[in-house]
């Protein structure tokens, strides 16, 4: 197929011509009354294949990146996750298991011993589960006696195992371990130690009535840069003004205690000013 074309033609176009053409010439009793329009090109083109509009840029670019597929977002974890699966079970039993034994560490360590023996692993968040569930019930002496054995293994050297040994401990009257227990802490985990461990340290000894040994764990907390919450800022002041320091209770107010305070009035919650030396 043969057309033409001086910027585009349609071959449609250059069919309706001839046939136009044609039908003037061929009639016998037909008068032309008008000339045949050609048209005057620059440049003949011949094509054998048939006329296939080219898609443009924009649906071309389109298709090409439907084609291409992205891989998929690839999460890389930086530790192993423990299975947890089961582990509820596994603390009840522990805690059934432990409940009927006599005060005896040997016999509570035994039987601690036998309830892990077929764990590939240690068994960490079952027997932190049991910790809970424990002090729920406030079964402090088996608190302690888990939370030992838990730490002997050389497991669950946690902030949140330390607040509740230390909590026990409190419970059980036991300050000595309590103090011996501190004392690891503060020389293990200088650094990290968080402000709710020092607040339950400061708590043990304030509800026994040891100022001197709030003082000594204050001034560590200082040391370290913690800052105090508002309640072991009162027990702070207390131990002072228990041993006749009223000018440095006045100076742990001032500089740690709140500024503001909540009050209801005409059943509303108003924000209004502290006075330092108020408690």
């Amino acid at each position: 197929m043969c057309f033409l074309g001086a910027s585009y033609i349609s071959s449609n176009q250059v069919n309706a011509a001839i046939m136009d053409f044609q039908t003037q010439i061929q009639g016998p009793r037909m008068l032309l009354l008008h000339e045949p329009s050609f048209i005057h090109v620059s440049t003949i083109q011949c094509s054998s294949k048939s006329i296939v509009p080219r898609p443009s840029s924009s649906n071309s670019i389109q298709k090409s990146r439907e084609s291409v597929k992205k891989p998929g977002k690839r999460e890389h974890h930086l530790w192993k996750r423990r299975d947890s699966a089961g582990s509820g079970q596994q603390a009840m039993n522990l805690v059934r298991t432990i409940s009927g034994l006599p005060n005896e560490k040997e016999a509570v360590y035994r039987a601690l011993d036998e309830w892990s023996a077929w764990e590939l692993e240690f068994p960490l968040i079952a027997t932190a589960k049991a910790l809970t569930i424990l002090k729920k019930q406030r079964q402090w002496m088996r608190v302690i006696q888990v939370a030992k054995w838990m730490l002997s293994k050389g497991q669950g050297t946690t902030m949140a195992t330390y607040d509740t040994v230390l909590l026990a401990f409190d419970q059980e009257k036991r300050i000595d371990e309590a103090g011996s227990l501190w004392n690891m802490i503060l020389h293990t985990h200088t650094r990290s130690i968080s402000k709710r461990l020092f607040s339950r340290m400061i708590s043990l000894y304030d509800h026994h009535s040891l100022p001197e040994k709030v003082i000594e764990v204050f001034t560590d907390m200082e040391e370290l840069g913690v800052k105090p919450d508002e309640d072991t800022v009162k027990r702070v002041a207390r131990a002072f003004e228990k041993l006749g320091q009223e000018d440095k209770k006045d100076l742990v107010i001032q500089k740690y205690g709140c500024k503001w305070k909540y009050i209801h009035f005409k059943g509303e919650r108003v924000k209004v000013k502290r006075h330092p030396f108020v408690d």
